[in-house]
């Protein structure tokens, strides 16, 4: 019986030049881009797996006649439980929902890990009709911000640990397209299409894993492709800067308005609660509002209007007065050009969100099957490296055959 092995047909000098990028560029990244791929395929349904596991935190019964107190009033409890002011709030216009309040505070910048750079990361998670507090997350300690900055930087400081993300996600992509160039058939017969898009389950081991590294990774190109550009986003400027001017069709960089507060004002009383009021009139048709308090004597409230319930792309900006709330600037993102709705919809389409439940699937999957790359294609290099030296072995041992000479 003839056994299924990948056929070895003679190369072109061009496809032996792309054949030896390929193994040595997948040699050099497949760890990093292994450990990358991974985390990202664990993080993909974090918001639906921690809405079960923190469930108590997160949610709220609704009273009969519900009336929400004041955000000054939640965000001074807040603040207790936290031994800190929150720096970042987020209400929800779902009433079932707890409010956030996040305390961020950096640390030291020239530490080489990842946590050695914060402070301090926790929420305190409050019901808005009691003021209770609900829950407290030490996001240090929590397994899917754990897993997010392994992803992020090997958990190592981003300056450190993002370029070598990043570069590796770049020899990722160009992994991809040599794939593809060395898997792309020369027909379409029915014989070759068999071969190129299926997988023969019941051939030999070798001929299983030869297709799971190259069936999957086919189907899946154009989602990891997606996938492994807005990372790269991230982690090279160069790459973002290029994103925007192809996208905007310019080279003008965004203008980006600072307001400041009027320190001559003399302070109404509670004007955070005036700031949020104004918000939320502004903002009464999105799903959430995040809230930022000013930072020093002339700084603005920033706040953001999200549409999506998960989704961070369609939002709006105000910039409030932190004497009196009132609006300085709005941004809407309708008005931004193409180049920084790009930038702004990079997250969304990094983890799938911005398709809804069949995107985060779809990147899932895709991420999963970048994963399995680095690991079937070291077994193929393994294998054949295994098979020269085995070669190698037997002509040694082959005996001498004693050439006669003639005079």
């Amino acid at each position: 019986m003839k056994k299924d092995k990948p056929s070895h047909k003679k190369k072109t000098p061009i496809k032996k030049v792309i054949g030896f990028l390929h193994l040595w560029l997948g040699l050099i990244s497949g760890i990093i881009v292994f450990i990358v791929a991974v985390t990202g395929c664990l993080f993909v349904f974090q918001q639906e797996i921690s809405n079960v596991v923190h469930r108590a935190k997160f949610s709220v019964a609704v009273p009969n006649r519900p009336a929400v107190l004041p955000i000054s009033v939640l965000k001074e409890k807040a603040d207790k439980a936290l031994g800190a002011n929150a720096t970042f709030i987020t209400t929800y216009k779902d009433p079932t929902k707890a409010w956030e309040f996040m305390c961020y505070k950096e640390g030291n910048q020239d530490a080489l890990t990842f946590f050695g750079t914060i402070e301090k990361y926790e929420s305190a998670f409050v019901n808005p009709y009691s003021g209770e507090i609900t829950g407290h997350i030490d996001y240090t300690k929590d397994f899917f911000v754990i897993v997010k900055y392994i992803h992020w930087s090997l958990l190592l400081n981003t300056v450190y640990g993002q370029p070598i993300v990043g570069y590796a996600t770049l020899i990722f992509v160009i992994l991809l397209i040599t794939g593809l160039v060395l898997w792309w058939p020369k027909n379409l017969k029915k014989s070759n299409f068999n071969k190129s898009f299926k997988i023969k389950w019941k051939a030999s081991f070798k001929r299983v894993n030869y297709d799971l590294h190259n069936v999957p990774g086919f189907y899946a190109l154009f989602i990891t492709l997606i996938l492994a550009l807005t990372g790269m986003v991230w982690a090279m400027k160069w790459f973002q800067d290029t994103v925007y001017v192809v996208a905007s069709q310019s080279l003008t960089p965004p203008t980006f308005v600072a307001k400041t507060s009027d320190t001559t004002m003399h302070a109404v009383q509670s004007p955070l609660d005036i700031a949020f009021l104004n918000a939320s009139k502004a903002f009464n048709t999105h799903e959430r509002i995040g809230m930022s308090p000013a930072i020093g004597k002339e700084g603005v409230v920033y706040a953001y209007g999200y549409h999506g319930k998960e989704t961070y792309y369609d939002t709006d900006e105000l910039q409030l007065d932190q004497y009196t709330g009132k609006q300085l600037y709005r941004s809407n993102f309708v008005d931004k050009n193409n180049g920084e709705k790009i930038i702004g919809m990079n997250y969304d389409i990094h983890v799938g969100a911005i398709l809804g439940l069949p995107g985060k699937i779809l990147a899932f999957i895709a991420s999963l099957i970048a994963a399995s790359l680095p690991v079937t294609g070291f077994i193929i290099w393994y294998g054949r490296k295994k098979k020269t030296i085995k070669d190698h072995t037997k002509l040694e041992k082959l005996p001498k055959v004693p050439i006669a000479v003639h005079p």
